[in-house]
């Protein structure tokens, strides 16, 4: 069973994809779901691939100094 690891409520949800949207890092098209109802789907795009990869890499440094600081309290 899968666990959830991060929970983000409706209020924050739609407004960051509409933000994402506008800066042209995803794209939304409607579509029926599996249940039947009509329902937005978001997909990065090829600028959003682009943006992830330098989101990445900036995570990578970030999680790379704390881990460093982490480690100096440990000796």
């Amino acid at each position: 069973m899968a666990m959830a690891v991060v929970k983000v409520n409706q209020g924050s949800l739609y407004p960051a994809l509409h933000r994402l949207e506008q800066k042209g890092w995803v794209k939304a098209e409607w579509k029926q779901s599996e249940t039947g109802r009509d329902a937005r789907f978001y997909s990065l795009t090829a600028s959003g691939r682009k943006q992830l990869a330098a989101e990445k890499v900036s995570w990578t440094r970030l999680t790379g100094a704390v881990q460093l600081i982490f480690n100096e309290g440990s000796r």
